[in-house]
């Protein structure tokens, strides 16, 4: 890997016949899979934007993590950091639920600073263009991770693009297609089949990222959940027109989820990692695949910051290199659709942003994934 100057200092299952595929492929350019397509900025301009925003964003978080992670002044903070996360790795789950969480952030001045920057350049207007290069040339988590990660995102826009589009009257058909697509670039493209779910919370620096910076975690699993309610929104008003305005609300919420520039609000981000059987049931009803495809993608992401936020790991680049192999291996050992579907859910729908529609104002869940049920 090179090193360059982070962007965040600088702005401070079944597949369709083979004939209709064929047919259905035809309609898809590949200029609607390379960037947000115009239908997303004519019927939801406000979210193209942020779609676009996510992409910088994201990969400038990966950026600002890995800048905090080796400041000489937090040398001290990292060896005690460490030793807290080494101590709960040979915690019991009871002896976990008792010790909790760190009271506060270790690198609090930094990681509001980041924020900070972080929200400028979200709330900031990106070209299409700067959206599809942003993960270029990303210094802290490689080429090859970022192109997947860049791809992934292009995806998730084309699932929106179908659902929005009235020209496209089968659905699940064409999202069939666009996985079909997806996959067909074998190297950058991750798995539609679940990985296994301990891979999450128990690979050697799980929790890193939410332990070492709950800020930033939280900014990115919100706009994580936004992206998985923006889906369920739009395929709930193809379902029933009472939810019309589905994306209004979800878009309401994720401001609140925001708040202000520090992390301050008075409604809690997702404190887990949102995952679409909670988010986005009725994607996952439609295509569980591209549900999944955006599950692993969303937990690649974390896992690598994880692997990122860890004080003082050796070999960073060889673990994510070995994360990244595992998530896009399609021969890889996979978990059952039930351990999958349980582990999805048992993180509760609250703690993962709470739903689309509907109200949730306190956690339905007494336990975390990390535990048994």
């Amino acid at each position: 890997m090179t090193s360059r100057q982070p962007g965040w200092i600088k702005t401070a299952k079944t597949l369709l016949p083979a004939i209709a595929c064929s047919a259905l492929v035809c309609l898809v350019s590949q200029a609607a899979f390379a960037q947000a397509g115009d239908n997303i900025r004519m019927q939801y301009p406000q979210l193209a934007d942020l779609f676009n925003a996510f992409n910088v964003t994201q990969a400038q978080t990966f950026e600002a993590i890995a800048t905090i992670n080796v400041q000489p002044v937090y040398t001290s903070v990292r060896a005690e950091l460490r030793e807290h996360l080494e101590l709960m790795k040979r915690m019991t789950r009871s002896e976990l639920m008792a010790v909790g969480v760190m009271d506060r952030s270790p690198y609090l001045d930094m990681e509001i600073a980041a924020r900070i920057n972080l929200l400028a350049v979200m709330r900031a207007t990106h070209s299409d263009e700067e959206a599809a290069n942003a993960y270029t040339g990303n210094a802290a988590i490689g080429r090859h991770a970022s192109e997947i990660l860049r791809r992934g995102r292009t995806f998730e826009n084309r699932l929106f693009e179908i659902y929005i589009d009235d020209n496209i009257t089968d659905k699940r058909a064409a999202v069939n297609v666009a996985i079909t697509h997806y996959l067909s670039d074998d190297r950058h493209s991750v798995s539609s089949s679940p990985r296994a779910s301990k891979i999450l919370i128990e690979h050697d620096q799980a929790t890193g990222f939410k332990t070492a910076f709950p800020r930033l975690s939280a900014l990115m699993w919100t706009q994580q959940w936004l992206q998985l309610a923006a889906l369920e929104a739009v395929i709930l008003k193809t379902l029933d027109k009472q939810f019309s305005r589905g994306v209004e609300t979800a878009l309401e919420r994720f401001w609140n989820k925001i708040g202000t520039e520090g992390g301050m609000s008075m409604f809690p981000p997702p404190s887990e990692l949102p995952m679409a059987p909670a988010i986005a049931p009725d994607l996952y009803t439609q295509s569980p695949e591209a549900a999944i495809i955006l599950d692993n993608l969303n937990i690649l992401e974390t896992v690598l910051a994880d692997i990122l936020s860890y004080p003082d790991a050796e070999g960073r680049e060889a673990k994510m290199d070995t994360a990244v192999a595992l998530f896009t291996n399609k021969a890889a050992d996979d978990s059952p659709p039930a351990e999958y579907l349980l582990f999805a859910l048992r993180g509760g729908i609250y703690n993962q942003g709470g739903p689309v529609v509907g109200e949730l104002m306190r956690s339905e869940r007494n336990r975390s994934r990390g535990q048994v049920p």
